[in-house]
């Protein structure tokens, strides 16, 4: 308890203020699900125009990593941390007012921007103020209660939703974007990192490039391409059509089913990280995981209709979506391969680096999920993430075998940063 209690009067309660922005990027980029059939009714879209036109915010998250991570590592998290919510409130308001699909394209890249580091400024504030232990701890701490998010665009969006229509869950999220800021602005007082010399913004920008681009961190970008695009293909955008296309279920049944899948993705990074330290072998269980979420989701079109296990019930559904909530939930493992990868110095960077996999993955999936519904409906939009994770699970362990396994990896980092600062 003294501990706990230890803990948030040091770096504790500032990462806690920090991962609101998770929070709140976790709802705001999921409310999809609960309202994609409003959404498209009203601006005129069919389902795979959605897609795409929701795979701006991804692909918005992923080009502004870079500034992201220089400015994490040049001007701190605070600061960062600040700006960026401002954004995201600015996307909400712009989302909430849309009166066509050209505006609310514009809005979903504001809110991708907005909500760029959402997650790396809790991590990167972790990774500077703690030791590889605590920071393995705090990364599941601050993946579960950002996850939380995902609990608030599950039944209590789908209720706001169905009572006050898609604007008022954006304003909503704008409210949390607020919340957020207020509590950064109120807690976060870690000063910049100390720098060597004077560097260009482009220098940092070209850093950041080279250490995507170094041996040391290709295995764990690899997975990561498909590793969240999972969540977000799933949980985001086509879990709520699927339950209530597919199995017939109301808005407000299949919100009770993604909240379901939320509470998996609460509980499941402390489950992850109490596994990984009691059997060790991280690269076993992020690859053995991801392939294993990979066969779930291919389970869902086999139980819809026409699909060779034949129609299941819709509780079949939940049982699975539940399952890859819970074991996709050892992606949290990638934050800690990067991690050591990279000196103290770089953490913003490297991270930066990996999440740019992340959400451009993401990116791309989702609109390669808009062409397969396109041409097969929702089940073959969701088999398009199965397919996905199973290969890049396999380029991730071949990876691994060439690099055997995880040694040189920090040496092949700094080698290519070191390369691209001269």
């Amino acid at each position: 308890m003294g501990g706990n209690v230890s803990s948030l009067r040091g770096p504790g309660l500032p990462i806690l203020a920090l991962t609101l922005g998770h929070v709140f990027s976790n709802a705001v980029r999921t409310l999809p699900a609960v309202a994609a059939d409003v959404l498209s009714r009203d601006l005129g879209l069919a389902p795979e125009a959605l897609a795409a036109l929701t795979g701006a915010f991804p692909a918005a998250f992923a080009l502004a990593m870079v500034p992201v991570g220089v400015g994490l590592d040049r001007w701190g998290v605070r600061r960062t941390a600040l700006v960026l919510m401002a954004i995201g409130m600015a996307g909400c308001a712009l989302a909430a007012l849309a009166p066509g699909p050209a505006t609310m394209l514009i809005a979903q890249c504001v809110l991708g921007m907005g909500c760029a580091g959402a997650l790396m400024c809790p991590m990167t504030y972790a990774a500077r103020a703690m030791d590889a232990h605590r920071f393995g701890l705090w990364s599941g701490v601050i993946q579960a209660v950002g996850n939380s998010g995902m609990l608030l665009s599950a039944s209590p969006l789908a209720l706001l939703v169905e009572w006050q229509g898609w604007r008022a869950g954006f304003w909503a999220c704008g409210g949390l974007a607020a919340l957020a800021f207020l509590a950064v602005a109120a807690t976060v007082r870690q000063p910049p990192p100390v720098r060597a010399g004077h560097r260009s913004a482009w220098q940092d920008t070209r850093e950041i490039l080279a250490i995507a681009a170094s041996p040391g961190l290709r295995a764990p970008m690899t997975i990561a391409f498909a590793s969240f695009a999972v969540v977000l293909g799933v949980r985001g955008l086509w879990g709520g059509p699927w339950l209530m296309e597919a199995k017939g279920l109301t808005r407000i049944e299949a919100g009770n089913v993604l909240l379901l899948v939320a509470l998996a993705l609460v509980a499941g990074p402390a489950i992850a990280g109490l596994v990984q330290r009691l059997v060790g072998r991280p690269v076993v269980l992020l690859a053995g995981s991801h392939i294993l979420v990979g066969l779930l989701v291919l389970l869902l079109p086999a139980g819809g209709p026409g699909g060779w296990l034949g129609l299941q019930p819709a509780g079949f559904d939940a049982a699975v979506m539940v399952a890859i909530g819970l074991v996709i939930s050892f992606q949290i493992l990638i934050f800690a391969q990067v991690r050591a990868a990279v000196p103290a110095e770089q953490t913003g960077r490297a991270l930066s680096a990996n999440n740019i996999a992340f959400f451009g993955g993401a990116a791309v999936l989702q609109a390669v999920s808009g062409l397969a519904a396109g041409w097969g409906g929702t089940g073959a939009a969701l088999a398009t993430f199965g397919l996905a994770l199973l290969l890049c699970s396999l380029g991730y362990l071949w990876l691994q075998a060439r690099r055997g396994g995880r040694s040189g990896s920090r040496r092949g980092v700094n080698a290519a940063a070191s390369d691209s600062a001269r």
